[in-house]
């Protein structure tokens, strides 16, 4: 089942159960990125101002062969600071951050994935920061690692006069909307009643 149509279900009296481990897309790579629509406060923000199905993203990295994400995010666990950080997909997946998600995929060969995820390694610790350069937020974070590896995703800032953090915003729907991305194969997700 699509997982839209198993988040869908779940809002008409169906219970929505994860796998123990999510299962990611059979053609999923190291780079490619993992959006979800997050269930805090600052994703129904996000939501209202960009108005796309997701509100986060990360990237699919592979370590001790399993799959991690690498993202920007305001702190998610207590005592860990707001920046970028490296969680477990079933912690970055898990029903407590996620209503919805789905993997995409980047067009690119094996030295440019390799290339983006050292660079996006490289920025673990750094802060999040939404309008400050000292830092960054995940969808910069994410354009900005695969520029370092000489590809460009095309996407369009958009101008946002936020009270105290008026700028130029990359949101997830122009992340999605990159000629150089595309819906992998959905996610296996089981629905119970």
């Amino acid at each position: 089942m699509h997982w839209l149509g198993a988040a869908l279900l779940s809002g008409a009296g169906f219970g929505y159960a994860w796998a123990a481990t999510p299962s990611l897309p059979i053609d999923a790579q190291a780079g490619d990125l993992i959006f979800r629509e997050g269930t805090e406060a600052v994703s129904s923000a996000v939501m209202a101002v960009d108005g796309g199905a997701y509100t986060h993203v990360g990237m699919l990295v592979r370590k001790d062969d399993t799959w991690k994400v690498l993202h920007a995010t305001p702190s998610e666990v207590a005592g860990r600071p707001d920046g970028v950080v490296l969680d477990s997909i079933d912690f970055y997946l898990d029903p407590q951050r996620a209503r919805q998600w789905a993997v995409y995929g980047v067009e690119a060969d094996a030295s440019e994935r390799e290339q983006a995820v050292k660079a996006a390694l490289g920025m673990l610790g750094k802060p999040f920061r939404i309008a400050d350069a000292s830092g960054t937020y995940c969808t910069v974070l994410l354009w900005n690692a695969w520029r370092t590896a000489g590809v460009d995703l095309e996407v369009t800032f958009t101008p946002l006069n936020l009270p105290l953090l008026p700028g130029q915003y990359l949101l997830p729907s122009a992340l999605l909307a990159s000629p150089k991305v595309r819906l992998l194969d959905d996610p296996v997700v089981e629905t119970v009643r």
